[in-house]
């Protein structure tokens, strides 16, 4: 394979992330960089890996040899930068970044313990309160159950979950006990009232927030928004990009999860170190990440705003196809 000239650029379990890469790929032209595109899975049937210039199946995250896989791809095709898409692989990575930037690959991924305060909602919960972030309030099931009193209803949800999966609603003791039972690693929190937010933070290599993007939620489907909306409020904005500089989060895009309540409260819930799926919006409403990250490792001139997006903008997302012939 050529890479002499070019700019190499890798996603890990690229799987659904064809946006991502198509705007990646939208950013290197409006540079006129000479860029090419991998992407890694465990399945060649991933729709995004189709798309890129060369494809690599790998072993799953959790396999030993998969670290030793991205290593060997990223030394023996020149890749200049790595890009994770989903929650599997943060820490793994996080863990062996100097094995990655000795081969002179800045990977785009938080440093190990800011990847545990996130993945480990328990910590997230008491870094919140530690640094005066309004969250709501959170305890163990067996904390919950010993209770006298509960304000009802709660939320439940795994400490170390993703993605959505294991969340409930519960509005008694008796489905606090029953759902705790079938939920690993529950965790009972505070039910909020409230619009449910998502802001996108750019925080650029020497670790400084250089812009936010609150995305109000519309619609979830499976743990991912399918219908948001762009919404400059300069007090979510400041707020958000306080908690991220205060995490050291970044280089990259990170995702903070909020509510914004009737009386005005700001309420962070979840933090997530890597690019969200509702990123496409950002980028469209004029926060171009891809180009600023792309501009940042060829050491160009960015020209990047605080709040330098269209307001207002919405979002409609919808499934598309990979056609494939068959053997």
């Amino acid at each position: 394979m050529k890479t002499k000239n070019k700019l190499n650029i890798l996603f890990t379990c690229i799987g659904r992330r064809v946006s991502l890469l198509d705007s990646f790929r939208r950013a290197a032209g409006q540079l006129k960089i000479n860029a090419s595109f991998f992407g890694t899975d465990t399945t060649k049937l991933s729709p995004a890996l189709q798309l890129c210039d060369a494809s690599f199946l790998v072993k799953p995250t959790t396999h030993p040899g998969y670290i030793r896989q991205l290593l060997s791809i990223v030394k023996d095709n020149k890749v200049k930068l790595l890009v994770p898409t989903v929650d599997l692989d943060l820490k793994l990575l996080a863990q062996n970044k100097p094995k990655f930037t000795s081969l002179g690959c800045q990977l785009l991924v938080s440093d190990p313990e800011v990847i545990d305060i996130c993945q480990d909602k328990r910590k997230t919960y008491r870094f919140l309160v530690k640094n005066d972030f309004d969250t709501p309030a959170t305890m163990s099931v067996r904390s919950a159950l010993s209770k006298g009193k509960l304000n009802w209803p709660c939320f439940l949800k795994p400490w170390d979950g993703y993605a959505g999966r294991g969340n409930a609603i519960v509005n008694n003791r008796r489905e606090l006990s029953f759902f705790a039972k079938r939920i690993p690693n529950a965790i009972c929190q505070q039910f909020i009232k409230g619009t449910e937010y998502t802001c996108d933070v750019y925080i650029d290599f020497n670790l400084k927030v250089r812009c936010v993007v609150p995305r109000k939620r519309i619609e979830v489907r499976t743990g991912e928004v399918s219908k948001a909306q762009i919404e400059k409020n300069i007090g979510i904005m400041k707020q958000a990009a306080g908690l991220a500089e205060k995490l050291g989060a970044g280089p990259g895009v990170i995702t903070l999860q909020l509510f914004l309540t009737s009386d005005g409260k700001i309420k962070f819930v979840e933090i997530n170190p890597r690019f969200g799926g509702g990123a496409p919006l950002s980028i469209k409403a004029g926060a171009n990440f891809p180009k600023w990250i792309l501009q940042e490792l060829l050491g160009k001139k960015q020209n990047i705003r605080f709040d330098g997006f269209k307001d207002n903008l919405i979002m409609l997302r919808y499934d598309s196809e990979v056609w494939l012939k068959g053997n």
